[in-house]
Formats: C-alpha cells, sequence, structure tokens
C-alpha cells in the first residue's frame, strides 16, 4: 500500500511524539490519543513489518509535524485532520495491534488522562 503521509516521516521522533501528547493531549481528546498510542505501540512490535512501520511513522509523523492541513492551535477543529489521518493509518495496519499493544495504550492514557471509561475507546476498538 502506498503511504500518502511518507512525507511527514522525518517529522517522527520519539521525543517529539511524547513532548506533542503531554502539551496537545488533552486538546486533542482520549480517543485521539489512544488511536496515536495505538499506532505507537504497534510501530514498537518487532513483528510489525516494514511496510507497516512506514505507515506508522508517516501517520505520527504528520500528528506531530509542525505544519499541517489544520494548524492544530485553532479551536474545535485543530485536530479533525489529525483524527483523520490517524484512523487511516490505524485501519491500514490494524492487524498488528494486539492485546499487548491496546494495554500499553491504556497504560499511558492513564496516566496522562486519569481514570476512563473502557466505553470510551469501544469506538476507536471497533475500527480494529
Amino acid at each position: 500500500m502506498k503511504n500518502p503521509f511518507k512525507k511527514f516521516g522525518s517529522f517522527f521522533s520519539e521525543n517529539k511524539f511524547l513532548e506533542k501528547i503531554k502539551s496537545y493531549g488533552r486538546q486533542a481528546g482520549l480517543k485521539t490519543i489512544y488511536t496515536a498510542m495505538l499506532l505507537y505501540y504497534a510501530f514498537k512490535r518487532k513483528e510489525t513489518p516494514v511496510w507497516a512501520r512506514n505507515i506508522i511513522l508517516g501517520t505520527l509523523g504528520y500528528f506531530i509535524a509542525p505544519i499541517d492541513a489544520i494548524p492544530d492551535l485553532t479551536p474545535i477543529l485543530g485536530f479533525t485532520d489529525d483524527v483523520g489521518v490517524l484512523g487511516f493509518g490505524l485501519v491500514t495496519i490494524a492487524c498488528y495491534v494486539n492485546d499487548e499493544v491496546k494495554i500499553n495504550a491504556r497504560k499511558h492514557l492513564k496516566r496522562w488522562f486519569g481514570e476512563y471509561e473502557l466505553t470510551e475507546l469501544a469506538e476507536v476498538d471497533n475500527q480494529l
């Protein structure tokens, strides 16, 4: 599968990614950050093939890129394009998101958002 976000892969680094989430996590929302964390932990799995990792790099790179279609500082609309891109990436590599990936992503959510209901994540999990 061709990666339309390949050019954004150069923006990805683990530090930039985690910094973006720390800075904008609450603004982006629980589902958006959960989707990003699922991609991140799928990327870290050694079983995830190179083509899927490239999709993840481009997708997460787009998420943390300083310039994208709709700037993240724009109230209400700022993360809409990111949600679409993250959703595309997640659906594309869904077969590499296992229970371990979900557990790791949920642990991070708890650190950043505190307690939440698993039902809040159902919409994302149903894409898998």
